[in-house]
């Protein structure tokens, strides 16, 4: 049965988002050191420290924004340590991720140095849980404030004379969890009080997130939105895809059809968290001022044998392109509460962008399908409607085929599509309106197996590929869609 998705290209339904398609690097793991930091002294080419392979790859995805330093690890740093002579500063011990030895070399000059060569906004998390109101200002202090102050002169002192923009500060991370065990109650008054301090200096205005919900938790929103909507600009959200649960979530690779199937319906789970948390949000906020901010999500595995548990190092195969690709569908989809998503996490962690072996490095499917899908940044959302054929999940039902549509600036429409079957290819007729298919080009990745994945001894063995293998007829677009596939049609 032929598959109908239809494309209104005259009906926009809002911007999507740039920073949508945005990032989180955590001190978990070797996605700091080993990912972007490798020091001044390495045999690896960098600049100033930082990895110049890895900016170069990073850059190509037109990064938006990237979360930092946590996480679970935002809550237990004094960025006071972090900061000065980096022979002088504190160690400490990572207690949240492996109990290992940190010596503070990355902080918030490397952080701002790093954004500075990615050409992406600084998105900085401050300590709640084991932190002060005190040490929370003072740091937005150091780092946005211009004239005579302790915390300006200090960072004058340390090499940055004029001060950064810092838009976007979450304030406090998983405080329902590893960033206090708090109750909704008690954490919407540390809220409403941290932020006060949370100034804006001079002419940089300051985005305040509050540290929302763990997956389907109603009521941390009811609470957060009830008390404290009034002092946010933005609301997190987080939620990670547990083929197996959460205690034991499965391999990353060699997993079974079953496993497969159980990965899509958790994966478009999702969608029914936006909306359901999206509603109580319009309750409290019906014109939509504060932005849901999904600033954790991802597949998340068990670590690779043989690796530190503390570390989550995980492969990556074409089953995570799907992941990314359909949840990216959705968020598009969602354009008008989804202001911001940080895909957990950009190096050696989780769903990796990129994953590293001392001088080498590889691009993971997740990557590509980034790279495919930049081109909604920041574009019109076009109305779409699917009419498609199902896969069967033990006793559920889930689409076959997921998609999204833009306009860019330039009038280029992007269609991006998904079929989440790992074994049916998808017959489909795309009926493009108010367009002419005229200079259609296409680019999918896919892969014969389930768990394709790229090595560092055949790191392009999952890739995209040109894809031409399509008919036009009239507004009428037709194609067959290959099994496990993320598929990417521009029409100039």
């Amino acid at each position: 049965m032929t598959k109908k998705v239809i494309v209104n290209a005259d009906v926009g339904k809002g911007t999507i988002n740039k920073n949508i398609y945005g990032h989180f690097a955590e001190h978990l793991g070797r996605c700091i050191y080993e990912g972007f930091w490798v020091g001044e002294d390495s045999d690896i080419p960098n600049t100033n420290g930082i990895r110049n392979d890895v900016v170069e790859a990073l850059r190509n995805l037109d990064i938006p924004v990237l979360r930092w330093p946590g996480g679970c690890f935002a809550d237990e740093y004094h960025w006071k340590d972090g900061v000065g002579p980096r022979a002088n500063r504190k160690r400490m011990v990572n207690t949240h991720w492996g109990g290992v030895i940190e010596n503070n070399h990355f902080g918030t000059h490397e952080f701002y140095m790093l954004c500075e060569l990615l050409d992406t906004e600084p998105y900085i998390n401050g300590n709640v849980g084991s932190g002060t109101v005190q040490e929370m200002s003072e740091w937005v202090e150091y780092m946005t404030f211009n004239g005579e102050s302790p915390m300006a002169n200090w960072r004058k002192e340390h090499g940055k004379e004029e001060p950064w923009k810092l838009k976007y500060f979450g304030v406090g991370n998983e405080n329902w969890g590893c960033g206090g065990n708090m109750r909704p109650q008690y954490y919407a008054d540390l809220y409403r009080r941290f932020q006060t301090y949370v100034r804006n200096y001079g002419d940089n205005e300051i985005f305040r997130i509050a540290g929302g919900a763990n997956v389907d938790d109603y009521n941390w929103t009811e609470v957060l939105m009830r008390e404290a909507a009034h002092l946010m600009d933005g609301l997190s959200l987080h939620y990670y895809v547990h083929p197996g649960g959460f205690w034991n979530k499965g391999p990353a690779t060699d997993f079974t059809e079953d496993v497969w199937d159980i990965t899509m319906e958790k994966t478009l789970h999702i969608e029914e968290l936006i909306e359901k948390h999206g509603t109580i949000m319009d309750k409290y906020d019906p014109e939509k001022r504060i932005a849901m901010i999904i600033d954790e999500w991802g597949a998340w595995y068990d670590v690779e044998p043989g690796t530190n548990p503390g570390f989550l190092y995980q492969q990556n195969t074409i089953r995570d392109a799907l992941v990314a690709g359909v949840s990216l569908n959705i968020f598009n989809e969602h354009n008008d509460r989804v202001q911001m998503a940080n895909i957990a996490q950009t190096i050696n962690v989780i769903q990796s962008m990129i994953l590293t072996d001392k001088e080498k490095m590889i691009l993971t499917p997740t990557y590509h399908v980034f790279e495919m899908y930049k081109v909604h940044q920041d574009a019109e959302r076009l109305n779409l409607n699917i009419e498609t054929g199902s896969i069967k999940v033990g006793d559920k039902e889930i689409p076959q085929v997921s998609a999204s549509a833009s306009k860019a600036a330039d009038g280029s429409v992007t269609i991006t599509l998904c079929n989440l079957d790992k074994a049916e290819s998808a017959d489909l007729a795309i009926d493009l309106r108010g367009k002419d298919l005229e200079n259609v080009s296409g680019r999918i990745i896919t892969a014969d197996e389930m768990d394709a994945h790229n090595t560092f001894d055949n790191p392009d063995n999952v890739k995209p590929e040109a894809f031409n293998d399509f008919q036009t007829n009239g507004s009428e677009l037709t194609m067959r869609l290959p099994s496990k596939s993320v598929l990417s049609i521009r029409v100039k």
